[in-house]
Protein backbone atom coordinates (compact mmCIF):
# COMPACT_ATOMS: atom_id res chain seq x y z
CA UNK A 1 0.00 0.00 0.00
CA UNK A 2 1.53 3.34 -0.86
CA UNK A 3 2.23 6.09 1.87
CA UNK A 4 -0.97 8.25 0.49
CA UNK A 5 -3.12 5.07 0.85
CA UNK A 6 -1.60 4.07 4.08
CA UNK A 7 -2.62 8.02 5.29
CA UNK A 8 -5.53 7.59 3.89
CA UNK A 9 -6.49 4.83 5.68
CA UNK A 10 -5.24 5.70 9.50
CA UNK A 11 -7.79 9.13 8.63
CA UNK A 12 -10.59 6.82 8.11
CA UNK A 13 -9.73 4.71 10.82
CA UNK A 14 -9.60 7.86 13.09
CA UNK A 15 -13.16 8.61 11.92
CA UNK A 16 -14.27 5.23 12.33
CA UNK A 17 -12.96 4.04 15.01
CA UNK A 18 -14.69 6.43 17.87
CA UNK A 19 -18.03 5.83 15.74
CA UNK A 20 -18.32 1.87 16.05
CA UNK A 21 -20.30 2.22 19.77
CA UNK A 22 -22.98 3.98 17.63
CA UNK A 23 -23.29 2.80 14.56
CA UNK A 24 -26.03 0.23 15.44
CA UNK A 25 -27.98 3.60 17.07
CA UNK A 26 -27.08 5.37 13.67
CA UNK A 27 -27.86 2.74 11.14
CA UNK A 28 -31.66 4.00 11.27
CA UNK A 29 -31.04 6.96 9.38
CA UNK A 30 -30.68 4.79 6.43
CA UNK A 31 -34.62 4.86 6.57
CA UNK A 32 -34.44 8.74 6.96
CA UNK A 33 -35.04 9.59 2.40
CA UNK A 34 -38.40 7.47 2.83
CA UNK A 35 -39.88 10.11 4.80
CA UNK A 36 -39.09 12.72 1.57
CA UNK A 37 -41.40 10.08 -0.28
CA UNK A 38 -44.37 10.05 2.34
CA UNK A 39 -44.18 13.09 2.34
CA UNK A 40 -44.36 14.05 -1.00
CA UNK A 41 -47.05 11.44 -1.74
CA UNK A 42 -48.92 13.35 0.91
CA UNK A 43 -48.52 16.65 -0.06
CA UNK A 44 -48.73 16.40 -3.95
CA UNK A 45 -50.06 13.16 -4.71
CA UNK A 46 -50.35 14.16 -8.94
CA UNK A 47 -47.00 14.82 -8.79
CA UNK A 48 -45.83 11.81 -6.95
CA UNK A 49 -47.63 9.25 -9.03
CA UNK A 50 -46.25 11.30 -12.06
CA UNK A 51 -43.06 9.99 -11.08
CA UNK A 52 -43.69 7.25 -8.91
CA UNK A 53 -41.50 4.24 -11.37
CA UNK A 54 -38.45 7.04 -11.49
CA UNK A 55 -39.02 7.60 -7.42
CA UNK A 56 -39.09 3.74 -6.59
CA UNK A 57 -36.10 3.18 -9.23
CA UNK A 58 -33.97 6.05 -7.14
CA UNK A 59 -34.83 4.32 -3.86
CA UNK A 60 -33.92 1.25 -5.38
CA UNK A 61 -30.74 2.12 -6.47
CA UNK A 62 -29.76 4.19 -2.94
CA UNK A 63 -30.49 1.05 -0.95
CA UNK A 64 -28.08 -0.88 -2.91
CA UNK A 65 -25.10 1.77 -2.54
CA UNK A 66 -25.93 2.44 1.03
CA UNK A 67 -25.70 -1.19 2.02
CA UNK A 68 -22.86 -2.70 -0.04
CA UNK A 69 -20.83 0.68 0.21
CA UNK A 70 -21.73 1.60 3.88
CA UNK A 71 -23.25 -1.45 5.69
CA UNK A 72 -21.69 -4.60 4.31
CA UNK A 73 -18.26 -2.65 4.22
CA UNK A 74 -18.54 -1.47 8.54
CA UNK A 75 -18.98 -5.29 9.69
CA UNK A 76 -15.92 -5.40 7.38
CA UNK A 77 -14.22 -2.47 9.16
CA UNK A 78 -15.01 -3.90 12.56
CA UNK A 79 -14.09 -7.72 12.21
CA UNK A 80 -10.30 -6.14 11.22
CA UNK A 81 -10.14 -4.40 14.81
CA UNK A 82 -7.62 -6.03 16.77
CA UNK A 83 -9.03 -6.23 19.73
CA UNK A 84 -10.26 -8.87 21.94
CA UNK A 85 -12.09 -11.77 19.55
CA UNK A 86 -14.92 -12.06 22.13
CA UNK A 87 -15.94 -7.77 21.46
CA UNK A 88 -15.15 -8.08 17.99
CA UNK A 89 -17.72 -11.40 17.50
CA UNK A 90 -20.12 -9.30 19.48
CA UNK A 91 -20.18 -6.07 17.79
CA UNK A 92 -20.38 -8.30 14.38
CA UNK A 93 -23.52 -9.78 15.60
CA UNK A 94 -24.94 -6.60 16.82
CA UNK A 95 -23.68 -4.64 13.24
CA UNK A 96 -25.67 -7.86 11.11
CA UNK A 97 -28.74 -7.63 13.75
CA UNK A 98 -29.34 -4.32 12.95
CA UNK A 99 -28.38 -4.20 9.50
CA UNK A 100 -30.87 -7.15 9.04
CA UNK A 101 -33.43 -4.88 10.52
CA UNK A 102 -33.41 -2.10 8.87
CA UNK A 103 -32.73 -3.60 5.39
CA UNK A 104 -36.29 -5.24 5.98
CA UNK A 105 -37.71 -2.54 7.55
CA UNK A 106 -36.23 -0.18 4.16
CA UNK A 107 -37.97 -2.35 1.88
CA UNK A 108 -41.27 -2.58 3.96
CA UNK A 109 -41.87 0.89 4.01
CA UNK A 110 -41.04 1.15 0.83
CA UNK A 111 -43.38 -1.29 -0.92
CA UNK A 112 -45.82 0.20 1.54
CA UNK A 113 -45.14 3.56 0.33
CA UNK A 114 -45.65 2.51 -3.04
CA UNK A 115 -49.00 0.16 -2.38
CA UNK A 116 -47.88 -3.70 -1.76
CA UNK A 117 -51.02 -4.64 -3.98
CA UNK A 118 -50.23 -2.81 -6.72
CA UNK A 119 -46.55 -3.89 -6.66
CA UNK A 120 -47.38 -7.54 -5.87
CA UNK A 121 -50.39 -9.92 -6.16
CA UNK A 122 -51.41 -12.75 -3.65
CA UNK A 123 -50.99 -16.44 -5.56
CA UNK A 124 -52.33 -18.75 -2.91
CA UNK A 125 -55.41 -20.26 -2.94
CA UNK A 126 -58.75 -18.27 -2.58
CA UNK A 127 -56.60 -15.36 -3.86
CA UNK A 128 -59.77 -12.77 -4.03
CA UNK A 129 -61.02 -13.50 -0.93
CA UNK A 130 -57.02 -13.08 0.72
CA UNK A 131 -56.77 -9.68 -0.78
CA UNK A 132 -60.10 -8.26 0.69
CA UNK A 133 -59.11 -9.67 3.48
CA UNK A 134 -55.31 -8.13 3.69
CA UNK A 135 -56.60 -4.98 2.36
CA UNK A 136 -56.41 -2.74 5.59
CA UNK A 137 -53.22 -4.54 6.77
CA UNK A 138 -51.01 -3.01 4.13
CA UNK A 139 -47.77 -2.62 6.03
CA UNK A 140 -47.68 -6.17 7.75
CA UNK A 141 -48.33 -7.32 4.09
CA UNK A 142 -45.24 -5.47 3.10
CA UNK A 143 -43.30 -6.29 6.00
CA UNK A 144 -43.80 -10.27 5.55
CA UNK A 145 -42.72 -10.09 1.55
CA UNK A 146 -40.15 -8.04 2.72
CA UNK A 147 -38.72 -10.87 4.99
CA UNK A 148 -39.51 -13.38 2.47
CA UNK A 149 -38.22 -12.56 -0.22
CA UNK A 150 -34.77 -11.08 1.85
CA UNK A 151 -34.15 -14.44 3.57
CA UNK A 152 -35.21 -16.09 -0.01
CA UNK A 153 -37.47 -18.22 1.24
CA UNK A 154 -39.04 -18.65 -2.85
CA UNK A 155 -42.73 -19.11 -0.63
CA UNK A 156 -43.84 -17.78 -4.47
CA UNK A 157 -46.86 -16.30 -2.89
CA UNK A 158 -46.78 -13.08 -4.02
CA UNK A 159 -45.66 -12.15 -7.27
CA UNK A 160 -44.17 -8.72 -8.44
CA UNK A 161 -46.22 -7.13 -10.66
CA UNK A 162 -44.47 -4.19 -11.94
CA UNK A 163 -40.93 -4.05 -13.72
CA UNK A 164 -39.63 -2.10 -10.90
CA UNK A 165 -41.08 -4.07 -8.30
CA UNK A 166 -39.20 -7.47 -10.00
CA UNK A 167 -35.84 -5.29 -9.57
CA UNK A 168 -37.22 -4.84 -5.76
CA UNK A 169 -37.69 -8.19 -5.40
CA UNK A 170 -34.22 -9.00 -7.10
CA UNK A 171 -32.17 -6.34 -5.09
CA UNK A 172 -33.61 -7.58 -1.70
CA UNK A 173 -33.09 -10.97 -2.49
CA UNK A 174 -29.67 -10.36 -3.58
CA UNK A 175 -29.12 -8.45 -0.64
CA UNK A 176 -30.24 -10.89 2.12
CA UNK A 177 -28.03 -13.58 0.49
CA UNK A 178 -24.73 -11.13 -0.16
CA UNK A 179 -25.56 -10.17 3.95
CA UNK A 180 -25.59 -13.68 4.37
CA UNK A 181 -22.17 -14.55 2.58
CA UNK A 182 -20.28 -11.33 4.08
CA UNK A 183 -21.28 -12.35 7.93
CA UNK A 184 -20.31 -16.21 7.91
CA UNK A 185 -16.80 -14.94 5.97
CA UNK A 186 -16.54 -12.22 9.06
CA UNK A 187 -17.04 -14.60 11.43
CA UNK A 188 -14.20 -16.95 10.23
CA UNK A 189 -12.15 -14.28 9.52
CA UNK A 190 -12.35 -13.30 13.36
CA UNK A 191 -12.09 -16.62 14.39
CA UNK A 192 -9.15 -17.29 12.36
CA UNK A 193 -7.53 -13.88 13.46
CA UNK A 194 -8.10 -14.88 16.80
CA UNK A 195 -6.75 -17.77 17.12
CA UNK A 196 -3.29 -17.00 14.83
CA UNK A 197 -2.94 -13.95 17.56
CA UNK A 198 -3.68 -16.56 20.55
CA UNK A 199 -0.54 -18.66 18.87
CA UNK A 200 1.58 -15.36 18.64
CA UNK A 201 0.61 -14.36 22.20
Amino acid sequence: MSILGRRVWQVIQSCLDPAIPFLPFVMPLVLMPLGAGWWWQTAAPAQFAGHREDLLFAYLIYIVVVRLALLDLMLFYVSRKHRSMHLDLLHIVLLYLVITAVTLVFFALLYDLFGVFELFRYNGAAADQHMRAMQGHSLRVALYVSMELFTTLGAGDWIPQTLNAMLAAGIEALLGFIQGGVFFAVLLYAHQDGKSMGKTA
